[in-house]
């Protein structure tokens, strides 16, 4: 995936909060649901849509657990966009030979 496509798809801030809620773990679709429509005053149906496209673009990854479907990060898109970002990090993270 082209890391500028991956921008595209977190610049949603309902998906990059979805991603927030299950970066401390794995969390079934109705509780992501519930959070989301808490916050952002939307229908689950539009939170299924947004779980949809972090699905098919390959940011998290789903499993059936009887009827409930639970969700987890995927990490290869945010890997990627970790290894381009890395080509900035000297903006914001010390120099390791600076003298203090």
């Amino acid at each position: 995936m082209a890391v500028v496509h991956a921008f595209d798809i977190l610049g949603d801030p309902v998906r990059r909060r979805i991603l927030e809620l299950l970066a401390t773990g794995e969390r079934a679709a109705g509780d992501v649901g519930a959070a989301v429509q808490a916050e952002f005053g939307i229908t689950q149906s539009a939170v299924s849509q947004h779980l949809k496209v972090l699905r098919s673009n390959g940011f998290v990854q789903v499993r059936p657990e009887g009827n409930r479907r639970v969700y987890t990060v995927a990490p290869d898109p945010l890997r990627e966009i970790d290894a381009w970002l890395d080509h900035f990090r000297r903006f914001w993270a010390p120099d390791p030979d600076a003298r203090t």
